[in-house]
């Protein structure tokens, strides 16, 4: 791939851009094997061929921070010195967002919306966040250091709409303090709606200002499908259209965001599933994609949780687990505590999915009861060393 930005050394987010993207992909499964089969609980494992991305145009989030000045906004990143480098045409972006991002600088310009300065801490524009569904539809978050422009914004969405007529949600993010932090903790919402829908492989999901969502939706599709036909007991990657022979009649969906992995579990036939997530928006967003496919039947389908999900699994009887669990935590992973409820636990099947194949080996490690019997490389991010990795183990 091609970036001109790279080349001229203004951005070098995409370190391994001049690496074969074949060889990008073997590099980094080697390396998670590597750090996998250290483990006895994974030494036979197998693995599944890699769920690739497209080179270019994966990206269905932009966090741009704003540079610049009021009149001549960039949107992108801030260098060294705390100046705004415009990297609105960076080919990994998916297409419709880039479109989006010459009528949001204007629309900057045109109200004269002031851009933090890191170096003075002053002004007020920290942040666009963006993200587009499959459609095309569009959600717009301005990072703000106060509340001196949520009038202003407010007053002046009919312009937005008209140089956005994709737009459906739009809010205000207050981001008080100076820290290196993208987001603040209060959401004002500027439009009626409250969720842009997003179509992820069999399910559409409903995505908060808030609430998790992968940056990488075409290989979250395939990762969401993995999990589903690892659920019913069944090896290697689905092929397209093909369902499982059988399904597991129960599911927890630990750390399920906005309820990718317990959505599609359930469309592929699991009984009932239920979702643990600390975050209520996020809740109420999967809620709203389980009545969205099942009407009045939503709630015996599929429950959610508004609930600390390691509090919430570890108050549960280890004999009375359901069938299968996956998890889907942060970085930090999973934690003591709730490897070792999950050790100890009736639960024949266990699907991990880790952002950070250390503390995924970390965890392992703690659940000699469960072997890794299959594991496939996700690629969320390519040309970096990120690397998504999911598992499944059986009890022994």
């Amino acid at each position: 791939m091609f970036c001109d930005y790279h080349q001229r050394g203004l951005c070098r987010s995409c370190t391994h851009l001049d690496v074969a993207y074949p060889e990008q992909l073997r590099r980094r499964q080697a390396s998670a094997d590597t750090l996998l089969r250290a483990l006895p609980n994974a030494a036979h494992m197998t693995w599944c061929e890699a769920g690739a991305s497209t080179p270019t145009h994966f990206r269905t989030k932009a966090k741009m921070a704003v540079g610049g000045t009021a009149g001549a906004p960039t949107l992108g990143l801030l260098d060294s010195d705390w100046k705004g480098v415009d990297l609105s045409a960076c080919p990994i972006l998916d297409p419709q967002l880039r479109a989006a991002m010459p009528a949001l600088a204007a629309f900057v310009a045109e109200l004269r919306l002031e851009p933090y300065d890191v170096a003075a801490r002053r002004g007020e524009l920290k942040y666009l966040l963006v993200t587009v569904a499959a459609d095309g539809g569009l959600m717009v978050r301005f990072v703000l250091r106060s509340r001196r422009y949520e009038a202003l914004l407010r007053s002046r969405l009919p312009r937005l709409q008209e140089l956005l007529p994709t737009l459906v949600v739009a809010s205000v993010n207050l981001h008080p303090t100076h820290a290196a932090l993208v987001e603040g903790p209060e959401e004002v919402l500027l439009t009626e709606a409250a969720t842009l829908p997003m179509q992820v492989g069999d399910v559409t999901l409903h995505a908060g200002p808030q609430s998790f969502t992968q940056t990488n939706t075409q290989v979250a599709a395939q990762l969401y499908r993995q999990a589903a036909h690892w659920a019913a007991g069944e090896r290697g990657v689905p092929a397209a259209g093909s369902g499982a022979s059988s399904m597991p009649g129960t599911l927890w969906d630990l750390y399920c965001g906005v309820g990718g992995f317990a959505l599609h579990a359930a469309v592929a036939g699991v009984r009932q599933v239920v979702g643990v997530e600390v975050s209520p928006v996020a809740i109420s967003s999967a809620e709203r994609s389980a009545r969205d496919l099942w009407a009045d039947q939503a709630q015996a389908r599929a429950r959610f949780i508004a609930a600390d999900a390691t509090a919430w699994a570890v108050a549960q009887d280890t004999k009375e687990a359901p069938d299968v669990v996956v998890v889907n935590p942060p970085r930090r992973g999973i934690g003591a505590a709730l490897a070792g409820w999950l050790n100890e636990c009736s639960a024949p099947r266990v699907i991990y999915s880790s952002c950070n194949p250390v503390t995924l080996v970390k965890d392992l490690a703690a659940m000699p009861t469960l072997h890794v019997v299959e594991g496939r490389f996700f690629d969320m991010f390519p040309h970096t060393d990120h690397a998504e990795v999911a598992v499944v183990c059986e009890r022994v």
